[in-house]
């Protein structure tokens, strides 16, 4: 009678049942215990290729008792040494030992195992592995319009059905049992491991994740979750960079001036689809790219090459990227502590990065750094930040960082280093990063035509109290406001127990202070000059060291300290110094007084 040993990796692929069933093995089938075992204990830490496995021995039973073969399970176990060593050949060489003893052929669909039993003269049936039909039979779920399918136990099928940000929910028909669904899982798992550039990425007790071809499969089993579940997710559309409509300032920071981007957005709001297009652009143009993934479901050329963070660790990953020296990353995506330790560092030693992250909002991508990095770090980990809602570049913001006294703060004192978010657009700043007290804070800057106390509101002030005679006003803090009118007219500003002054602040919605105003001031005599930065004003020597205001027609427009020379140096770029300027080419009156 023939004997056959069979290797795991015939009974993992399912490749004995099927010779069985073309009449290509007969006789005695022998299973050594240390197949069994194996099997075993991939099941036992919740890998689907160990229940698998074993699924295919039932069927071997199930030929058995149909008088088509015999089946004999010999050998030793193996100890636990041996187990955890079987990707070093431990489990093979006991395969091997089984088949030499009994003279038996040994079937195997691995090359390496089937190279070593030539080396020892055993009787050999090395099995070519087929591709199989490359299509899964989940795909029958998807139409041209499908984004993804989620498939759970007793449940009916249903699919997200549109494009990002405009998507319906569609439940099928079929409503699919535990068995079935099993069924399916089992299918893409088969197909993903045998099909040329597909990945079982993730395989763990609870779950399971594959990336076969533009498919994303999550497969999640109980005791993760109370029940079998598929989750399938599919790219609807590939787009290129041009397809954005990006403004050209954008375009060009993109190009050539951002090193440190984050895309970030809501599920399946376009991130990843952007950040492939930016891949594809960089290739294109000459730029070697490499992606680290998780899973690898970017659709890219060839030329792009793609890393698996979970088929090795930080480190090794680390020491690839600044071995190689690409010239851009992308890093789809940011997820824990080590994957933004990771981009940090790239960042840090100057690597081109694209980083992708899931968040609600603009600003809380840049708080997800916060705690992982110092504060004052930030803007040199991340420059540009592009927030995508529906497929489309909703808003863009970049970082820097200045020593300054933060928006709502008077004293000179409190200034300290702030990383200021802008508006790319707009340049309008937006929010403030810096630490306050042992804290570090967000906070929103409110936009200068909203503030309760601004340039126009001050002039609407002054005007108010224009009829009590010279009067002058300037901002204390955002809801205040000191204004300084003659010694004579206080009381009449005030009015009894503080009436005038309560009906004004009601009027004008901020609170008011009311102090006396010094006597006027001397108007003064000068000469006027210019430099190439300044323009000059020459008072008389009696003048030096005090205190001159300048004024346009009724306008208070700045105070200096006369110098040791008698003059007074003010810069054009300056605010006051374009308005004096301004004010000179028109001819109007410039009052100095002191």
């Amino acid at each position: 009678m023939q004997k056959h040993v069979l290797d795991t990796s015939v009974i993992i692929e399912g490749i004995a049942s099927n010779l069985i069933k073309e009449k290509k093995l007969k006789g005695k089938v022998i299973i050594t215990n240390a197949s069994v075992a194996e099997l075993e204990n991939q099941a036992n830490h919740g890998l689907e290729i160990g229940y698998i496995g074993l699924e295919e021995l039932e069927k071997l039973q199930d030929f058995q008792k149909k008088k088509k073969i015999s089946i004999e399970f010999l050998g030793p176990r193996p100890n636990i040494a041996q187990i955890s060593l079987a990707r070093s050949g431990e489990i093979d060489a006991l395969i091997r030992s089984i088949a030499h003893d009994q003279k038996a052929t040994l079937v195997t669909a691995d090359r390496v195992q089937a190279a070593s039993a030539k080396a020892f003269g055993i009787p050999l049936k090395f099995i070519e592995m087929k591709r199989p039909e490359l299509k899964l039979e989940l795909e029958k779920y998807f139409d041209a319009n499908t984004m993804s399918v989620h498939i759970k136990e007793n449940c009916h099928v249903t699919a997200k059905k549109g494009h990002p940000g405009d998507w319906k929910l569609e439940k099928m028909k079929d409503k699919l049992s535990s068995k079935q669904v099993q069924s399916l899982a089992k299918d893409a798992v088969e197909k993903t491991r045998a099909a040329p550039g597909c990945f079982v990425e993730i395989q763990r007790r609870g779950s399971t994740i594959a990336q076969f071809y533009k498919y994303r499969i999550v497969i999640v089993k109980p005791p993760v979750s109370d029940g079998w579940e598929i989750t399938v997710v599919r790219p609807i559309k590939k787009l290129n960079i041009e397809d954005y409509k990006l403004p050209e300032t954008l375009f060009e920071r993109i190009k050539t001036k951002a090193q440190g981007i984050l895309i970030s957005g809501e599920t399946g709001s376009g991130k990843s689809t952007f950040a492939q297009s930016i891949a594809e652009f960089y290739a294109k143009n000459g730029r070697i790219t490499k992606t680290v993934e998780s899973p690898r479901d970017l659709q890219l050329s060839d030329e792009v090459t793609q890393y698996s963070k979970n088929f090795t660790t930080s480190e090794e990953i680390h020491d690839i990227l600044f071995l190689s020296r690409p010239d851009n990353i992308i890093f789809d995506e940011i997820r824990d502590t080590p994957d933004f330790a990771l981009y940090i560092d790239l960042r840090l030693a100057g690597s081109s990065c694209i980083g992708v992250l899931h968040s609600a909002s603009p600003i809380d991508a840049i708080q997800r750094f916060i705690g992982r990095t110092e504060t004052g770090m930030i803007p040199s980990v991340v420059d540009t930040l592009m927030f995508i809602e529906a497929g489309k570049i909703k808003k863009v913001l970049t970082l820097k960082m200045k020593v300054k006294v933060p928006s709502g703060m008077v004293e000179q004192d409190l200034a300290r280093p702030v990383v200021e978010v802008r508006d790319f657009e707009t340049n309008k700043l937006e929010y403030e990063i810096y630490s306050y007290g042992e804290e570090t804070v967000v906070v929103p800057v409110e936009a200068e035509n909203s503030s309760s106390v601004n340039t126009l509101a001050l002039k609407l002030v002054e005007q108010e109290f224009r009829r009590y005679g010279n009067v002058k006003a300037e901002l204390v803090d955002a809801n205040r406001v000191r204004v300084y009118v003659p010694k004579s007219r206080i009381g009449e500003v005030i009015g009894r127990e503080g009436s005038n002054i309560e009906v004004i602040e009601k009027r004008l919605g901020v609170s008011i202070d009311v102090e006396e105003i010094k006597e006027r001031q001397e108007e003064v005599r000068y000469d006027v000059s210019e430099t190439n930065k300044h323009l000059i004003f020459k008072l008389e020597n009696r003048y030096i060291k005090k205190r001159a205001d300048f004024y346009v027609g009724d306008n208070f427009i700045l105070s200096a300290i006369v110098g040791t020379d008698g003059e007074i140096r003010i810069n054009k770029k300056s605010e006051p110094g374009r308005v004096v300027l301004d004010a000179l080419d028109m001819n109007k009156n410039i009052e100095i007084r002191v």
